[in-house]
């Protein structure tokens, strides 16, 4: 049981990092739908790649998009339309009819002795006209029959029978008034009478037959409905395309008749386990390779799992959005900012890994899409192009411009595969730039995720790293107003941390950032520093050299308090408390030892209390803090002297194992050796003594 719990814990970070690229390949793997997919790519106006295509089955050929629309559209307009007539219009009209005549006829004659015959002659001739008016109904013409022919043939619904009818069969109102108007004229009524009448039957006749909704939708369905989807067959065994040949628009709907079938067909429980198998045998080696190159090229990265999480998470998080918008509409595929990957990767770590994450990234949504080639390779030269606009990241509007950089690339690659796909331009659909610009714009949103990711994962970006350089930020404006010379001596050590880093590939950013607080603790106690003493007095001399050597190693944890009080990151404090290491306040210990020359001095009272650096850029920053502290104290600086104060330094911390745990190299120590020598003599403007020539 004791080896086991031993084994557990000896392998536990192992384990940990096993479980985050198992637990990658399972999440991803449940964004894949469960169906087979279709083997062969192809494009219209490009040759078959593949060989001779046979029909393995038969099956249908399927309408083109145009096709079904130009059918759906006859239909439409050969469709006859459904009316229906309202009974109860004219028995409602009717009414009114008589009530307004009984009005009328006693406001015209309430002072005048008519007839009564002559009242029910007009108001027998007023039934007899909209009794004729509705005998024949008045139609309410909807949509485009409003001005179509009068031979136009309706269907007259009466209960459950509908009879063919012409809309010459009935008045429109405007008809009706007309004929009112005719019958009327030829009366033998007076002026008077026939104003009257006319007024009466005008405000009284109304629509009857009207545009029947429900019938009129029932018969447009079942009229489409009948529409076939498919026309002609190819049969099992017939040749579909032959290699080389290119695919006209005739064999392309042929092919994705046979994609649509086959996908049917094939679409079995048992062939879902065996897609199943496939995917994750491809996402599987895809996050592999992944977790591969970070071993191999990345070392500090596949030991660090907050850095995997970080890597793993944004990879998942595009794959997600991109399935989930596949699933929505496929339309939509240009809109998904593919390339935030690439520019958040690159915030945290470097060009290289941004690139080969883009890389698998676009891999595995491309096992999602149709036409993943296109996809793959759009998204694959946008990325490089984003990286490369990013690749020495000063300012925070870079970002706008790689923003316009993608959308100008999306544009010119769709434009090439259209024009090279298609031959002309009529394929290329003005709608894909508005999704690329769409795209590129929502690219904006890396930075607040960017945010985001920072401050749970706790890793440097160059935006943070930018806000914190800043020499006007208040803590480095104190430095400067309280330890002047502390301050200068951080921006030398901070020039030649960057100079060295970019040479043997690091993070200048990071070290020239953590370069500039490293020496904030000497803000408490700055005249105990000699970069601060402006006069002779010193003092030191007031104190024990055991005092003076706990004054000096204080300064780091002193450092890191005040660090932690305003609110620094953990990966600039790592600077602070690594910039000395494990070394000794040499010059106070043996001072102390020949004072005392019979005493044992304790040396752990001399000692900075570590931890030694454990980066490239910490262990930098250590040789860069030595060197340019050391050289300000030069009676002599010249080439001679130079190289052997930058030689001694260096050597003794590499003798004192300070360097142990950094993943830095001895060639790595011997360009950074040639760096500080060749700046300090530029500092010191010493000239470099060259051969004579014999």
């Amino acid at each position: 049981m004791s080896k086991i719990i031993a084994w557990l814990q000896e392998n536990f970070s192992n384990m940990i990092r096993f479980f985050l690229f198992a637990a990658s390949v399972f999440l991803i793997l449940l964004l894949f739908p469960r169906q087979t997919g279709f083997y062969w790519e192809f494009s219209q106006a490009r040759p078959w790649l593949y060989e001779d295509l046979i029909a393995p089955f038969n099956f249908a050929i399927l309408k083109s998009p145009a096709e079904l629309e130009a059918e759906r559209q006859e239909v439409m307009d050969e469709i006859t339309p459904f009316y229906k007539e309202d009974p109860g219009i004219y028995e409602s009209q009717f009414q009114l009819l008589n009530n307004r005549f009984e009005i009328a006829w006693d406001e015209t004659y309430s002072n005048e002795n008519v007839s009564s015959r002559t009242k029910e002659r007009s108001k027998r001739l007023l039934i007899n006209i909209f009794d004729s008016i509705y005998n024949r109904g008045i139609i309410f013409p909807e949509g485009e029959l409003t001005d179509a022919d009068p031979d136009t043939e309706i269907l007259l619904l009466d209960g459950a029978v509908a009879r063919s009818r012409k809309l010459s069969d009935f008045f429109t109102i405007q008809e009706a008034f007309q004929y009112i108007a005719a019958q009327l004229s030829e009366s033998d009524l007076n002026a008077t009478n026939r104003n009257l009448l006319r007024n009466v039957l005008e405000n009284s006749v109304s629509h009857s037959v009207y545009w029947d909704e429900q019938a009129n939708t029932r018969a447009l369905t079942a009229a489409l409905e009948r529409i076939s989807p498919t026309r002609g067959m190819v049969q099992q065994g017939e040749k579909i395309v032959s290699k080389g040949e290119i695919i006209t628009d005739e064999k392309l709907l042929i092919l994705e008749s046979f994609r649509a079938e086959y996908s049917r067909q094939l679409g079995s429980t048992a062939a879902n386990y065996i897609v199943f198998i496939g995917q994750f045998l491809l996402v599987s080696i895809s996050i592999i390779v992944l977790s591969l190159f970070l071993r191999v090229f990345r070392r500090e990265v596949f030991y660090n799992s907050r850095k995997i999480i970080v890597i793993l998470l944004i990879l998942y998080l595009m794959i997600f959005l991109t399935s989930q918008v596949v699933k929505y509409d496929i339309n939509f595929l240009y809109l998904v900012p593919v390339c935030i990957v690439p520019i958040i990767i690159r915030s945290f770590f470097d060009n290289r890994l941004a690139l080969y994450v883009h890389i698998i990234s676009i891999i595995i949504i491309g096992f999602l899409i149709p036409k993943s080639f296109e996809f793959v390779f759009l998204q694959f030269i946008a990325g490089i192009i984003a990286i490369l606009s990013m690749a020495s990241l000063r300012r925070r509007s870079q970002l706008f411009f790689t923003v316009f950089l993608i959308f100008l690339t999306y544009s010119a690659i769709f434009t090439g595969l259209s024009l090279a796909q298609s031959g002309s331009f009529v394929q290329i659909t003005p709608l894909n730039y508005i999704y690329f610009a769409g795209s590129a714009l929502l690219t904006l949103f890396s930075y607040p995720l960017i945010y985001i990711f920072e401050r749970t994962s706790g890793l440097p970006t160059d935006f943070s790293l930018l806000e914190l350089s800043d020499t006007n930020s208040p803590l480095l404006r104190e430095l400067n107003m309280q330890a002047p010379g502390t301050f200068q001596h951080s921006l030398q050590v901070a020039n030649l941390s960057e100079e060295a880093i970019n040479i043997i590939g690091g993070n200048s950013l990071l070290v020239r950032t953590g370069a500039l607080y490293h020496d904030i603790g000497k803000m408490d106690q700055p005249q105990y520093f000699i970069e601060n003493q402006n006069s002779e007095i010193n003092p030191h001399d007031e104190l024990s050299f055991t005092e003076s050597a706990e004054i000096i190693i204080s300064h780091v944890i002193k450092g890191i308090e005040r660090a932690r009080k305003y609110n620094l990151p953990e990966y600039i404090i790592d600077f602070i408390r690594t910039h000395h290491g494990t070394t000794t306040t040499r010059y106070f210990y043996i001072m102390e030892q020949k004072e005392n020359p019979d005493k044992e001095i304790d040396p752990d009272i001399f000692t900075y209390k570590g931890p030694e650096p454990f980066s490239k850029e910490t262990a930098v920053l250590m040789m860069a803090d030595s060197v340019e502290a050391a050289s300000r104290s030069m009676k002599n600086p010249n080439e001679e002297n130079i190289n052997q104060l930058v030689e001694n330094i260096i050597d003794t911390q590499v003798q004192e194992k300070q360097f142990d745990n950094a993943d830095i190299t001895f060639k790595d120590i011997s360009t950074i050796k040639r760096v500080f020598k060749n700046r300090l003599m530029h500092i010191f403007h010493v000239r470099i003594a060259y051969p004579g020539l014999n």
